[in-house]
């Protein structure tokens, strides 16, 4: 898809990418460049639900952690 960005810089996101993506007036986006790439990244309504879903299910990070360090005090002895 094309976009063309205005003379004040703005830039229409096309229909079907904000129906794809659920953006309606007023969301907010970052704007990220890296690598001579720009992107628009959504921001999520709330980042606290959003975040609290990206780990679910994973192995926790603390407990392996405090394990280890059992471990570890256990060998010293």
């Amino acid at each position: 898809m094309e976009a063309k960005i205005s003379s004040k810089g703005w830039v229409v996101i096309p229909a079907e990418l904000r129906k794809k993506y659920d953006l309606k007036p007023g969301d907010k986006v970052h704007v990220v460049g890296y690598g001579g790439v720009v992107s628009l990244v959504p921001h999520p309504s709330d980042p606290v639900a959003y975040a609290a879903g990206l780990v679910k299910g994973r192995p926790s990070l603390t407990r392996a952690l405090m394990e280890e360090h059992r471990r570890e005090r256990g060998r010293g002895r």
